[in-house]
């Protein structure tokens, strides 16, 4: 690529960062503007758009998927029971609220992509949150978070999870062995923070109504069916890939949401068209720009150029890589969004280990699974980097976005230095916590 393009690139996409983080225009807009700039000036060609469709295909299907399907559980009114009941256990007590939200958000997560866990509990958090007479934004911002850190708990937890473990050939049952525990570490860090970050929910304390009762469920044959739906796509995330004929999770996703589809359209409850206008587009398309970013950033080939300064300074030695990796991808995904940054720093890792005669050459392509287990600590540096640092800002990760947005919705617009006030202290303690968790896969 010309030198010129590649410092076109860089300004563009710099200037595009520069407006998010400036709240100058929608984000999305924004994303869109500088392709429309690349595109003007001949840097992006419908070879690079093709690329970028296919390595962002199976994130984005498990993003439509799982907001289809908890879009269509909404005319249920299981939301509203659920979260009167959640509101109950609560007592009236912020701390037990938040802890209950921890343990909520975690087995949600464990089975659900990230950004879908926040939209199915997204109604239950700001009813609990406004019968408790606090603020709703930091709580839905920790959802957020802990969505992202509760999404390695599995291989389908986090779109990014699912590309890193894809790329490592691990199944559903292997990535709980080997990696899980991680998740687990994760998400044990957001406790001691919370009464620091959410001083206010933390601390509140409301008498609730002694006739509080949860509302009944409408269309309850429609719900269960609804229910049903859901769990033939959980199921197919647990044990697709082990069938005669594999399902992969982002199969399992369109499945799911084409089932609940026809499920709205058979029960004649409203329109699909009602159902598809309700998707979270601007998420999905903001993730698309980006995943183009990276396309074309690839192209410079910085990225090649990296893999060849890691083993220049690290050479064989796996934990100063992984730590690095943990480090610079997680800087990089607060800014790029983690999906694209991972798809991208999954060709640097790959390079890397290429480079250490780890692996073949073959071991760049996609569907290379012969990865030795000492590679196991450097991907998952770089799977950790990539998740956790999409915490620290408001574009870092689909569920960010996806909680900003409904935030937005409810009357409450989060800017990106409100949500960095959230997000760096959470990023650093994960990321910290992280780098023992890599040291001792290391050993």
């Amino acid at each position: 690529m010309p030198e010129l393009h590649a410092y076109a690139i860089y300004v563009v996409f710099g200037a595009v960062i520069l407006c998010i983080a400036c709240n100058l225009t929608d984000m999305t807009l924004a994303a869109l503007l500088g392709l429309c700039t690349l595109t003007v000036l001949g840097i992006i060609v419908q070879k690079d758009v093709l690329n970028t469709v296919v390595a962002s295909q199976g994130s984005l299907s498990l993003l439509f998927g799982g907001m289809v399907v908890a879009r269509v559980m909404t005319p249920t009114g299981i939301f509203e029971n659920v979260g009167t009941r959640f509101l109950r256990l609560t007592r009236g007590s912020g701390k037990r609220f938040l802890l209950m939200m921890v343990a909520m958000v975690a087995v949600v997560c464990a089975i659900l992509p990230n950004a879908t866990a926040v939209i199915l509990l997204a109604p239950i958090i700001i009813r609990v949150c406004r019968e408790l007479k606090v603020g709703f934004v930091g709580p839905m911002i920790f959802t957020a978070m802990l969505s992202n850190s509760a999404g390695l708990l599995t291989l389908v937890g986090d779109p990014a999870t699912f590309m890193v473990g894809q790329a490592m050939g691990l199944t559903f049952g292997a990535y709980l062995q080997k990696v899980s525990l991680g998740g687990v570490l994760a998400v044990l860090v957001l406790i001691p923070l919370m009464p620091l970050l959410l001083r206010e929910a933390w601390q509140a304390r409301t008498v609730l109504p002694a006739d509080l009762r949860p509302s009944p469920v409408e269309r309850p044959a429609f719900c269960a069916f609804s229910l049903i739906v859901l769990a033939i796509m959980v199921t197919l995330f647990l044990v697709g890939e082990s069938i005669p004929h594999p399902i992969v999770p982002p199969a399992a996703a369109i499945i799911g949401a084409s089932l609940a589809l026809l499920a709205i359209h058979t029960a004649h409850v409203e329109p699909i068209e009602n159902v598809l206008r309700d998707v979270d587009w601007k998420t999905i398309i903001f993730i698309f720009c980006m995943m183009c970013y990276v396309e074309e950033i690839t192209k410079t080939g910085v990225l090649a150029g990296l893999s060849r300064q890691m083993y220049e300074f690290f050479g064989a030695n796996l934990l100063l890589a992984g730590m690095f990796l943990l480090a610079g991808i997680g800087l990089a995904s607060g800014f790029l969004a983690n999906i694209p940054v991972v798809a991208a720093a999954i060709l640097m890792t790959k390079g890397y280990l290429v480079l250490l005669e780890m692996v073949p050459e073959e071991a760049l392509g996609i569907g290379f699974t012969a990865w030795p287990d000492q590679a196991l600590s450097v991907f998952v540096a770089m799977m950790f980097g990539g998740t956790l640092g999409g915490n620290a800002t408001l574009i870092g990760a689909s569920a960010n976005l996806v909680a900003v947005g409904i935030c937005a919705s409810q009357g409450s617009k989060v800017d990106f230095v409100t949500f960095l006030r959230y997000g760096v202290p959470v990023t650093i303690c994960q990321l910290t916590a992280s780098a023992v968790y890599v040291w001792a896969l290391t050993m």
